[in-house]
């Protein structure tokens, strides 16, 4: 397989993040409880498990073994696809078992070790077969035939798209919504210091959005994948072939979303009239852009962006969205709330800065 740049790569730096973020999260009351730090390696086997830690320890490690085996495959370094992310996978379980013998809240397992190492090895097991398979060179074919030649930006971001909407929004596609919780945060650090005084805080408190703000910020939430893949394919035919895959990866992550928080029979609560209408809208804007050029293509997906964000920022969180983010804090759901979260808030500003980067780099040219 010819040598080239992949997605893989970063995808398996910003997958290595999210582990560390769920495996350490909260994050808060470390101590030394008094024990060897690789105290759990020798240890019997826990009595005491679920199903459901069985499969996240397992399936959460698959994807990490598959994207670096990808990316050794993808760059001409075969003999390193299935022993690398193995070994990095046990490293890196090790790591976050041990530090986890310091957070009281987190219990150390060699159970969880043998699982997550298995789980890389299966993940890089898959890349490996497919590669064998024929799979990944119809992959680079199709890359090549769909994308621009240097698309690994956009594609991070539209993988990342689906993740971070499962992270309940203020409104469908709304995210972004960090302003708030930005100002209470610095509030609450300088509440003693002389600082207080200069920072910018808002005069009026935030409102609830207006219902044709609403409409608007759930139309351009659905825009925003959209013109961020019209920066990186140029075939009209294809574009029109990405815009109903993002419309049905958008609506059933929305609904999948819908559904952890309240239970599947509430997973559709979402779809209103007022909603349908604006994704309605959506597909129809972006059916009418789909022969634009790269470069107004991203035109207009930097000021939508900055637009949505601006709408997001200035409205209100309410009770029922409080109440929303409740149920994600407690149960089986509280290694990775945050985890999503911030994938929720940050996902957005990334694109803002990939499109300015198309800008900067000169890549737009048509």
């Amino acid at each position: 397989m010819p040598t080239h740049k992949t997605s893989a790569w970063p995808l398996a730096l910003v997958y290595t993040g999210l582990i560390v973020y769920a495996s350490l999260y909260p994050f808060t009351n470390w101590r030394d409880q008094g024990v060897d730090p690789w105290w759990f390696v020798t240890a019997p086997l826990p009595r005491y498990w679920t199903g459901f830690d069985v499969v996240s320890n397992l399936l959460g490690y698959m994807p990490f073994g598959f994207l670096l085996a990808l990316s050794a495959l993808r760059t001409g370094r075969e003999r390193y696809a299935l022993g690398f992310p193995i070994m990095t996978g046990l490293l890196l379980s090790l790591s976050m078992e041990t530090l986890q013998v310091y957070l009281p809240s987190r219990v150390a397992s060699n159970l969880d070790l043998f699982l997550n190492v298995s789980g890389a090895a299966l993940g890089a097991g898959t890349a490996w077969g497919m590669e064998r398979m024929g799979m990944l060179q119809r992959w680079s074919r199709f890359r090549a035939q769909w994308f621009v030649e240097e698309p690994r930006g956009g594609l991070v971001l539209l993988a990342l798209w689906p993740l971070a909407l499962l992270f309940p929004a203020v409104v469908p596609f709304g995210l972004g919504q960090v302003m708030e919780r930005v100002e209470s945060a610095l509030a609450l650090a300088f509440e003693n210091s002389p600082l207080i005084e200069w920072l910018p805080m808002r005069d009026l408190e935030l409102q609830p959005m207006l219902p044709a703000v609403e409409w608007l910020c759930v139309c351009m939430g659905l825009l925003i994948p959209c013109l961020l893949g019209y920066c990186i394919i140029r075939s009209k035919i294809k574009r029109a072939w990405f815009l109903a895959c993002v419309v049905v990866f958008g609506v059933c992550t929305t609904a999948l979303s819908s559904a952890l928080s309240f239970g599947p029979q509430y997973a559709w609560v979402w779809l209103n009239a007022p909603v349908k209408a604006a994704l309605l809208s959506s597909v129809a804007l972006a059916g009418m852009l789909i022969g634009a050029p790269r470069r107004a293509s991203a035109a207009l997906a930097l000021l939508v962006l900055g637009v949505d964000l601006s709408l997001v920022n200035q409205s209100a969180v309410g009770p029922y969205f409080e109440q929303t983010l409740f149920s994600w804090e407690q149960g089986q759901f509280i290694r990775f709330h945050g985890l999503a979260e911030w994938l929720g808030w940050g996902w957005p500003f990334a694109a803002l800065v990939y499109v300015l980067s198309l800008f900067w780099g000169k890549e737009l040219k048509n």
